[in-house]
């Protein structure tokens, strides 16, 4: 693998701040107290990270369909229905309370990282993409968890 490009490195670390920021006013009542009467109360705690969750995995799905139009034939078939999986994910199983929905998310991130695996392994993605996947979805998992277990 390769060293990640400093853009696509500092983009996806900015994506993870409504993760991280869910998880600070989750752990700091004061955090939350003032991020919930500043930019209102769906923008911080579980709420915050539940919504963005779902978003990004919709997002990704687009990202993995973007690489799948680089195969051919059945291949390219395969990567586009496995493509809308993480929003298909996203949007059957996060309903219900916090907890269930963030432990789904924390299942749809881990699923995510095997299909970027697939696409990854099937020549689709850059070379130094499983670095990057790595990274971001162990921080996205890390923050999941502080809603669900502390």
């Amino acid at each position: 693998m390769t060293r990640i490009p400093l853009a696509p490195l500092t983009l996806g670390l900015a994506g993870l701040i409504p993760f991280v920021w869910g998880a600070a006013t989750y752990l700091n009542d004061d955090l939350q107290a003032w991020g919930a009467s500043t930019l209102g109360p769906r923008f911080v705690g579980p709420y915050v990270q539940l919504f963005y969750g779902s978003v990004i995995l919709s997002f990704m799905s687009g990202v993995l369909w973007g690489f799948a139009t680089k195969a051919e034939g059945a291949r390219a078939a395969t990567g586009y229905a496995l493509s809308v999986l993480p929003a298909l994910w996203a949007f059957f199983m996060t309903g219900g309370g916090p907890v269930s929905a963030g432990m789904n998310l924390i299942f749809g991130f881990a699923g995510l990282l095997l299909l970027d695996y697939a696409f990854y392994t099937w020549g689709l993605t850059p070379s130094w993409w499983m670095r990057l996947r790595v990274l971001l979805t162990a921080i996205v998992i890390a923050c999941l968890a502080v809603g669900i277990w502390l």
